[in-house]
């Protein structure tokens, strides 16, 4: 009787420890679950700041975009800010948006975002945030009035793919037009814009007797930056090419933009 008594109360013990083993597993998986959930959270204890690559293309697709997402990334890590990239519009909601200091167009095209989103993005720039447009990010929504102003202006055509002149202007908010050539010869995919850009600080500009098929005339803006909206904006119509994000003045333009979006709260290294 003893022995049946011993017996039942160890399998008792023994339920009790598996129960208890169960329960604790069930609480770690569920607590992963609400980590994993609630991004915002874990990337707010983070100093430095973050961008959103966001690469949605509705219209021509460019070859070199995995380039550009690479080279943003890499930048990020040699110069201290993270990176998410995506090209799922639904991540535009106020609550994603507010984790991070800029968004960068990276060669999107087309009607990439709906009026929800917009709305909501309309409302990050409002908040003091930063946007960066690289290349095609000008052949992007052109039914949107506000992006038109932001972007600065809309892709009209453009020649083929050859070497040009850029002329390099100096602006004490970005040192590092020093940094390079004066006149600057490259190779890329020059565009025409629709118009020219408004109330915006251009940089750089282009020489169209250095190629074959520009339509712009004697003045003809880049590279160009603004505040609006309450917060920044900054375009360059370089990086059609893979070529363009291993090319070390190209990656210092670039690396520019991103800081004047991100904004002088966080200086990158």
């Amino acid at each position: 009787m003893y022995k049946l008594v011993s017996n039942g109360f160890k399998q008792v013990q023994i339920f009790k420890i598996l129960h208890q083993r169960r329960l604790l597993l069930s609480l770690f998986i569920i607590l992963c679950m609400i980590v994993t959930s609630l991004p915002h959270v874990v990337y707010a204890q983070s100093s430095e700041p973050w961008v959103l690559v966001f690469s949605k293309t509705a219209g021509y697709r460019h070859a070199s975009i995995p380039n550009g997402k690479k080279a943003i990334q890499k930048l990020g890590r040699e110069h201290g800010f993270l990176v998410d990239t995506t090209e799922d519009a639904s991540k535009f909601t106020d609550q994603n948006l507010s984790q991070y200091a800029a968004v960068i167009f990276l060669s999107t095209t087309h009607d990439v975002l709906n009026d929800q989103q917009q709305d909501a993005f309309e409302r990050f720039i409002e908040s003091g945030k930063g946007y960066v447009g690289v290349h095609a990010a000008s052949d992007t929504e052109y039914q949107w009035p506000w992006y038109h102003k932001l972007v600065g202006a809309y892709f009209k055509e453009h020649p083929k793919i050859q070497p040009a002149t850029l002329n390099v202007h100096d602006d004490p908010k970005f040192s590092v037009l020093d940094q390079l050539p004066h006149p600057w010869k490259r190779t890329d995919e020059w565009y025409d814009f629709r118009s020219l850009p408004q109330n915006v600080n251009v940089i750089i500009d282009i020489d169209e007797d250095s190629y074959k098929g520009g339509t712009m005339g004697d003045y003809h803006p880049m590279v160009w930056y603004h505040q609006y909206d309450g917060g920044r904006s900054f375009y360059m119509e370089l990086g059609h090419t893979k070529a363009s994000y291993t090319e070390a003045n190209f990656l210092k333009v670039l690396l520019a933009g991103i800081q004047y979006g991100i904004g002088s709260d966080h200086q990158l290294k």
